[in-house]
């Protein structure tokens, strides 16, 4: 799709979009490069509905799939790099401090589609595995390449190693000092050193939080309100104030010959098969619907060979609002890098906001974002929402050369 427009009298300046689009894709956690790469997975001991976390030294293990959009064989290969605590490139630490065997191992695990209209071919991998692991907790970057492309690279997946060595706890109340039970969340943390010697917090721990593991939202850096010699405390601190935003919406595309879960119609129009989800609304009040805040999951209605079974489908999303400006659909599942994908178009004579999007079957989360990557004015922002939290501390030492993950509470 094209850089957003918008029919009749609106207009919306290049620069603004262009901006709105470069910016998202600095925080997005997993990123597709390629227009050939679809549904892009990572998932830590098959609980699709976590953050993708692994322990060090235990037996977590994450799986990586995506689709190559042919029955083409292609040799690709996965190159694992240490990041910083804002995912910039390691630069101060060698390979060997950080992996454990070899790099730039081939993906060997791939099945061609079966019985689909769209050919694809599903490639995947587990890691740590034998060949390849890590021994240094931290953020780290995952590269896809295409070695018969010129070690192209097409996909990047994110994840945090962590060793833990501080304990941490977290709270959320919607008694925060911008409002009381309106339309905010305030999110505590507490911080024990445990064994580790702390004399400079400034200099040597960072905290970041997520709300609803969305790296485009996150708090960095937030100075602590409270010191003692075990540890550290966050109480009633602004930086740490989030909108409660609304509760994801949702669909389940599990056959391509009947509507399923928030599918208004489907059909085959010649060429592709064509999704309805139920016209969503501009919301005046908080209505709870149990939701997997953006998370998503690849199944059919058989939930076997999910896969190389499932069908690819185009996904037809439409906003029923007065013009706020720009609106994009956002969920885990929208990873390209290019994201005027999902920037949708605004028809005035209808007052709707619209965008078709291809998708695999399975069950989505999606939300609607403004450029500023909070929660488009269209979705309200009530304190009853229930949004998962993420608090991470990490921890770098007098004369360290990188950030080491060694804290982590999670909050749901």
């Amino acid at each position: 799709m094209n850089i957003m427009t918008i029919k009749a009298k609106w207009t919306l300046p290049l620069l603004v979009v262009a901006l709105w689009c470069a910016g998202m894709t600095v925080a997005a956690k997993n990123i597709i490069y390629s227009d050939n790469i679809k549904t892009l997975t990572s998932v830590v001991n098959n609980d699709w509905l976590s953050e993708p976390l692994l322990v060090l030294g235990t037996n977590d293990v994450m799986r990586v799939g995506f689709d190559e959009m042919s029955h083409d064989y292609h040799r690709y290969v996965y190159r694992i790099e240490h990041c910083e605590n804002d995912w910039s490139t390691s630069e101060d630490i060698f390979e060997s401090d950080w992996l454990d065997g070899f790099n730039g191992l081939t993906i060997d695990n791939m099945q061609n589609s079966i019985n689909t209209n769209v050919l694809y071919t599903h490639y995947s991998l587990e890691f740590p595995d034998s060949r390849c692991s890590v021994k240094m907790s931290g953020n780290y970057r995952m590269k896809i390449c295409d070695e018969d492309n010129g070690g192209e690279v097409v996909a990047e997946v994110r994840f945090r190693v962590l060793e833990s060595l501080m304990a941490m706890s977290m709270t959320m109340t919607s008694n925060t000092d911008i409002d009381v039970n309106k339309s905010h969340q305030q999110i505590s943390v507490k911080l024990d050193y445990g064994s580790v010697n702390i004399t400079n917090p400034d200099e040597e721990l960072m905290l970041v939080v997520t709300q609803n593991n969305r790296e485009e939202t996150a708090r960095r850096g937030v100075r602590y309100n409270f010191r003692n010699n075990r540890g550290l405390e966050w109480q009633h601190n602004k930086s740490l104030i989030f909108p409660g935003g609304n509760e994801y919406h949702k669909f389940e595309i599990l056959d391509v010959s009947h509507p399923t879960m928030g599918i208004d119609n489907i059909f085959w129009d010649g060429g592709s098969y064509q999704v309805y989800p139920f016209a969503c609304q501009q919301s005046d009040n908080y209505l709870y619907d149990e939701d997997a805040n953006g998370a998503f999951f690849i199944r059919n209605s058989d939930n076997t060979e999910i896969d190389y079974t499932c069908e690819y489908v185009f996904v037809n999303y439409e906003l029923h609002s007065p013009y706020v400006g720009p609106v994009s659909i956002d969920g885990m599942w929208t990873t390209d890098a290019d994201k005027s994908r999902y920037v949708m178009e605004y028809d005035s004579a209808t007052q709707t906001y619209s965008v078709r999007i291809m998708q695999k079957l399975g069950y989505y989360n999606y939300m609607f974002t403004a450029e500023n990557g909070q929660a488009a004015k269209t979705e309200g922002s009530y304190y009853q929402t229930e949004n998962s939290y993420q608090a991470y501390i990490y921890y770098k030492g007098t004369g360290a050369r990188t950030w080491r993950l060694v804290g982590f509470r999670g909050l749901r």
